[in-house]
């Protein structure tokens, strides 16, 4: 049982978030060694389950809680909004334009799979299970699936975005983590295999795979002309926007919330009225319209690094929220997770052929969706080390939509399930 109400072992702030750095870097250190332990122990258990769980750990045994630490607000309203920012600060319109309509289709379509498979899925399972449906608290099933809508449109930085729009609780979002591990895991194996045999795909279904090639040239010129070295100036501009926007994202947000609380009551149900709300909008809109000036050259020097480090720092600081003796009721919520996923992709497959998009696109356009840029460069390279980039691209532009997209699916998701 949790002991997460009581009074924790560890209530000093500074110490919490030492041992979540802590924990982080031995996640880290450990999942790129060498060692044959290592190496074996991380084909089997993924690292970002790790940088949650470990931490549960510490709720679960009573060490930390995040009902009496702080830490959590801090990256909640800050080192969030800053995540953001960074995240969606590479974005290059114009080079994804260039990887051709179908990329961008296939890509559009598997967001499309899953804002609508999310509320199918939900309708599909509640005939079963029908005591998943019909609840409005903080652990509503619904809550919990918009935070994965998040995940599988964007990444791990909209899934906490919409976890905190939508206030899942703990327990329902654990749950969903659990679900996002085994159900994209086990595509990921399929985009795999998609890979290893894309030529006898591809001369199958009769798609025109010249595009390919010229991107691969493509973007292999890019990469020799925009890398450079890394410098403090670097590191302090790319901090400078992240949390100079994270400002004045707060700045706006204190005005807005009031003027829609007052004359706009009504508006509440569709979050208007919440302050993380306007932050992760205003925060998104902010590193999308820097992505067209000078300042997305900071992408060269490691600006979504920095945005991911804060990524995995706001997911540590999830984990002490979660009791891992609640995870035995994870079965039925991956039976909603398979459903959801066969949508996205039975669609995928529909219009990819529909169009004769080449398993690339198809395979690219998913991941960058359901993997985000964590592994959609992954599945990129297993077609070609070149075509890398190409995932990241796509996986930004799913950062961009992750918010938007995920709160549409999060309000279908309210309907149906509340």
């Amino acid at each position: 049982m949790s002991t997460s109400l009581a009074m924790p072992l560890i209530t000093n702030d500074a110490v919490v978030l030492g041992l979540l750095s802590l924990i982080l870097g031995f996640i880290f250190y450990t999942s790129n060694s060498q060692h044959p332990v290592w190496k074996k122990f991380y084909q089997y258990v993924p690292a970002l389950l790790l940088c949650y769980l470990l931490p549960s750990l510490l709720n679960t045994f009573g060490i930390v809680s995040a009902q009496v630490s702080s830490v959590d607000d801090i990256a909640k309203y800050y080192l969030l909004p800053a995540c953001l920012v960074l995240l969606t600060l590479s974005i290059d319109i114009k080079a994804i334009a260039a990887l051709g309509n179908k990329a961008i289709i296939m890509f559009l379509t598997g967001t499309v799979g899953i804002v609508i498979g999310g509320p199918i899925a939900l309708l599909a399972v509640s005939a079963v299970w029908p005591e998943l449906i019909g609840v409005t608290g903080p652990d509503a099933v619904w809550r919990g699936m918009a935070s994965l809508a998040g995940s599988w449109i964007g990444g791990g930085a909209n899934m906490l975005a919409m976890k905190e729009i939508y206030g899942a609780d703990g327990k329902i979002f654990t749950i969903m983590v659990t679900v996002d591990i085994v159900v994209a895991n086990l595509w990921t194996a399929c985009l795999l295999y998609f890979a290893a045999n894309h030529k006898r795909i591809d001369a199958k279904s009769g798609a025109d795979t010249s595009g390919i090639d010229r991107l691969i040239d493509k973007v292999e010129h890019f990469e020799r002309n925009n890398a450079r070295r890394f410098e403090l100036k670097d590191l302090m501009l790319i901090i400078a926007i992240g949390f100079g926007a994270t400002g004045i994202a707060h700045f706006a947000a204190d005005l807005l919330v009031p003027f829609f609380t007052t004359n706009y009551p009504e508006l509440e149900k569709f979050s208007l009225h919440s302050k993380l709300f306007w932050v992760i909008v205003l925060v998104t809109a902010i590193g999308l319209t820097l992505s067209f000036t000078k300042a997305r050259q900071l992408e060269a020097a490691g600006a979504s690094k920095i945005g991911s480090s804060f990524l995995y720092i706001l997911v540590a600081t999830i984990g002490l929220h979660m009791d891992v003796t609640q995870v035995v009721e994870a079965p039925k919520y991956v039976v909603i997770g398979l459903i959801w996923m066969a949508i996205h992709v039975i669609l995928l497959l529909i219009v990819g052929r529909m169009i004769k998009a080449p398993i690339f696109y198809l395979a690219v356009g998913s991941q960058a969706n359901v993997g985000g840029a964590a592994s959609a460069p992954v599945i990129a390279s297993a077609f070609h080390p070149s075509l890398a980039p190409v995932g990241v691209l796509l996986a930004v532009l799913g950062y961009v939509l992750g918010t938007y997209m995920a709160w549409m699916c999060g309000q279908l998701l309210r309907i149906i399930g509340s």
